[in-house]
């Protein structure tokens, strides 16, 4: 079989990732703020443990840079799911987990208590990146994809895959329209349609062979399952209909396992 080059190995994959460079962008100007990022208010806390650590961002993988020492005290700017934003009385700005908050002291004496993290918190989350991996009419697949938000129950995804088969190996993308109506519930099922782009390399020792370029649609169900904050893990099984000529079409099936990725 012919050396074949991973994804992007067509101009055509090469514009529809370029297009994805801008998905999330549209996707933010066509969503109002959220109220998810508003303070939930500015009540000042007392650190009673020895001291609190001020991280630069929302996650345990941002370096810690200040210490509020015990006694001293913090105001609760922000709410990003499980992470606060405090601002200690020196004027430093740091993220807090939720789990390290509660250990303060409100004014009246008593310990802080915090709601626990809902699944309305997963909406205000605009762009997922996945991946998986699958088979596709029997063979291997991998397939990335790029989703962004347009509502609560509404997205749009940009997917790129590619198929290698023991005689030919396959490239194609498409755009589709994806309706989630549970997205509020942690196991969520979706379903998808669009259109997109097929092409068939051949492998060059076949007889008469021939690259094939043709027109895709597709329908796929789906399901969602919230692993974290920012984490998911996704089943699809997917319908393709490749458009091969003006009165022929091949129909071809596909199901994938992988992870999504919130921004």
């Amino acid at each position: 079989m012919p050396h074949r080059p991973w994804f992007l190995s067509s101009r055509a994959l090469a514009s529809a990732l370029a297009s994805a460079l801008a998905l999330p962008l549209l996707a933010g100007a066509a969503l109002p703020a959220r109220a998810a990022d508003a303070p939930p208010s500015t009540e000042r806390l007392q650190v009673a443990e020895p001291y609190l650590e001020l991280r630069t961002g929302p996650g345990r993988g941002y370096p810690a840079f200040f210490v509020v020492e015990k006694a001293q005290s913090v105001v609760v700017e922000l709410r990003r799911t499980d992470w606060y934003r405090v601002r200690a009385e020196g004027g430093q700005v740091g993220w807090v987990q939720r789990s390290q908050l509660e250990s303060t002291l409100t004014a009246a004496g008593s310990t802080k208590s915090f709601r626990d993290l809902l699944l309305d918190d997963y909406l205000r989350r605009r762009v997922e990146f996945s991946g998986g991996w699958g088979r596709f009419k029997g063979e291997p697949m991998l397939r990335l994809g790029l989703q962004a938000r347009l509502a609560d129950t509404l997205g749009a995804e940009l997917t790129v895959g590619q198929v290698q088969g023991l005689f030919s190996g396959t490239d194609f993308w498409h755009v589709s329209l994806v309706s989630e109506p549970w997205s509020d519930r942690r196991f969520s099922p979706y379903f998808a349609v669009g259109l997109g782009q097929f092409r068939n390399i051949p492998n060059s020792s076949l007889v008469d062979a021939a690259i094939t370029d043709a027109k895709l649609a597709h329908a796929s169900l789906g399901v969602r399952w919230h692993i974290s904050e920012r984490f998911t893990a996704r089943l699809d099984w997917t319908l393709y209909t490749a458009f091969v000529a003006d009165n022929r079409s091949t129909e071809y099936r596909s199901l994938t396992a992988g992870l999504g990725f919130y921004f």
